[in-house]
């Protein structure tokens, strides 16, 4: 345990900028509503929109498209979230939307969250790059800490943060009321000593050699962590 442990030289986080995050299949860019606005509706929200989609979120669905301009159009002003969107690299299609959020320098905290992709990331590695891409930037940022909150009734958010590697702490009871209900919040995080290894997983998972002819996996990313009991 890491309690009343000196942190020495310790010195504050620096906040996320403007620059584009490059992986192989995606590049994260900062959200632009003139550059990105009309794709990423069309990824959220266009024709067959996931009806599961925006169910855990505290914002959309946007039938309506003037909704949805207001809705990006504030989050490009508020620097928390920081709000990245998804470029395929091949196609220059946008493919959704994650955040850095709950951004404290002082502390060295942070959190990846408002993670909404469209369809067209469903079952390909673009999903699991983007978040590496964002959790190699937090702690390349100075963070000490890394975190990932979802609704606790929502059983794919939970499984994607312990596929990501992310560790559970607690539940904290009624924590919100989001769209008129009840929001009981499950917490699980990245510190520091525990990124390097996870980072490791990550880029193993991600390397050309670990998808077939096919663009399927060869390896689960979870085998490629070792666990510390092992």
């Amino acid at each position: 345990m890491a309690d009343s442990i000196p942190v020495s030289n310790w010195k504050p986080a620096q906040l996320p900028d403007g620059r584009t995050l490059e992986g192989r299949f995606v590049r994260l860019e900062k959200l632009d509503p003139t550059r990105h606005g009309d794709g990423l509706y069309a990824a959220l929200q266009g024709p067959s929109p996931d009806p599961k989609l925006w169910d855990y979120l505290p914002w959309g669905p946007f039938p309506d498209r003037t909704d949805f301009d207001k809705w990006i159009s504030a989050h490009t002003a508020d620097p928390d979230p920081w709000v990245y969107c998804v470029v395929d690299k091949a196609t220059g299609v946008v493919d959704g939307n994650l955040s850095l959020m709950s951004i404290v320098p002082a502390h060295g905290r942070i959190e990846i969250g408002g993670v909404v992709f469209g369809a067209s990331m469903q079952r390909t590695p673009k999903g699991t790059e983007a978040v590496y891409l964002l959790a190699k930037e937090a702690f390349e940022l100075g963070n000490r800490r890394l975190e990932w909150k979802c609704n606790n009734e929502n059983a794919r958010s939970k499984r994607a943060a312990e596929r990501f590697g992310f560790t559970f702490e607690a539940v904290f009871r009624q924590h919100m009321v989001l769209k008129g209900k009840n929001r009981d919040t499950a917490w699980y995080s990245i510190i520091d000593s525990e990124w390097p290894a996870v980072r490791e997983a990550f880029e193993r998972w991600l390397a050309e050699e670990n998808f077939d002819k096919t663009g399927q996996q060869i390896k689960p990313l979870e085998s490629f962590r070792v666990s510390p009991t092992s």
